[in-house]
């Protein structure tokens, strides 16, 4: 499986939840609101889910192993992080004008 695109969406909000991402498979398949959450122990990725009738949250898409797991939230992280750096290097300049 390749991911051929990452796209991250930050979320302005105070709180746990920082970006929403989407990715696309092998330029064919996409998954969208995979979120970006910032937990005890750092970032950490959870897929797309929906609530069910007796209030329990489950995944609608995942992957099936954790290689797979580990190789998402690495690039989706990796994507997140060079955001915020161009957005940071986008402020510093605005102020030096």
């Amino acid at each position: 499986m390749q991911i051929t695109d990452v796209r991250i969406r930050k979320i302005a909000k105070e709180g746990k939840l920082k970006a929403v991402a989407s990715i696309t498979i092998e330029n064919e398949f996409v998954v969208h609101d995979i979120k970006v959450i910032e937990g005890e122990k750092g970032l950490f990725i959870a897929m797309p889910s929906k609530k069910t009738a007796d209030g329990e949250y489950r995944d609608v898409a995942h992957p099936i192993n954790s290689k797979t797991r580990e190789q998402m939230q690495e690039m989706i992280l990796t994507k997140y992080e060079e955001e915020g750096v161009s957005e940071e290097a986008q402020a510093e300049a605005s102020l030096d004008s």
